[in-house]
């Protein structure tokens, strides 16, 4: 009988202790479809070694952005270029001062496997007449991988015998994949997606005066203790490293 106050005074210290001890919150990050791969890897790395749970939500950077700006519950952004995150700041939807333009990109043009077709990036150069069918990308008033695209196109002086024969995706997988099932006979992706899929081929690259600089700024949409160490951490050699092993480019 009396050793029940006992077993009460040691119990007591042990579940205090569990009720005191720190319980992170998950980070949500939306990121831009092409990072799909390397972000997942970063963010398991992540996870392991602060122990705090990484959500990840892959689309096109004017989707996502257009989320944000409804307030979707993001903790951190990374866009496929520089204009969504312009958007989000003038509208005060993020922390302009976290901002980190972090990796960049190279645009290539492709072709589903054992389907290239010759190309030669020059203006004297007749890309309408190298293939047929359609020509894939991202929406190209929109989608980063898109607007790009149609960059580099016009710079070329391809774009008027193109434009009527590009199918506009939601992001820069979903053409990938259109081109890579033959749906689609050329495409115009990142580097970093068409080494990721054995049913395409890299046909060539684009100059890189022909398009705007492909940017991939990381920035926080809240303060949240969490979502500083996650910034900090793709920042780290380590995920530099896996980023790098994607095929992107570390700007820092």
């Amino acid at each position: 009988m009396k050793t029940k106050p006992a077993t009460k005074l040691i119990l007591l210290p042990f579940m205090l202790s569990v009720l005191s001890a720190p319980a992170f919150a998950d980070i949500t990050v939306y990121a831009a479809a092409s990072l799909t791969d390397a972000l997942t890897e970063v963010a398991k790395r992540f996870e392991q070694e602060q122990a705090i749970p990484v959500k990840l939500s892959f689309a096109s950077s004017s989707a996502l952005a257009k989320q944000i700006e409804q307030n979707a519950p993001a903790d951190i952004f990374v866009s496929a270029d520089v204009k969504w995150v312009d958007y989000l700041d003038n509208k005060g939807k993020i922390d302009h001062d976290s901002r980190v333009d972090l990796l960049g990109n190279e645009l290539v043009l492709i072709a589903p496997a054992g389907k290239p077709f010759p190309v030669r990036m020059a203006k004297d150069f007749d890309l309408a007449s190298a293939f047929s069918g359609v020509l894939c990308t991202g929406v190209t008033e929109s989608v980063p991988v898109g607007v790009y695209a149609k960059e580099a196109l016009t710079k070329l002086g391809w774009w008027n015998g193109v434009k009527d024969r590009i199918v506009g995706s939601e992001d820069v997988r979903a053409a990938l994949n259109l081109v890579g099932r033959k749906e689609c006979d050329a495409g115009i992706v990142y580097e970093t997606d068409a080494r990721q899929n054995k049913q395409v081929e890299i046909i060539d690259r684009f100059p890189a005066d022909s398009h705007s600089p492909i940017v991939y700024p990381f920035v926080l949409v809240n303060q949240a203790s969490e979502a500083k160490a996650f910034l900090r951490f793709v920042q780290s050699q380590p995920a530099l490293t896996s980023f790098s092993r994607y095929g992107f480019k570390p700007l820092r």
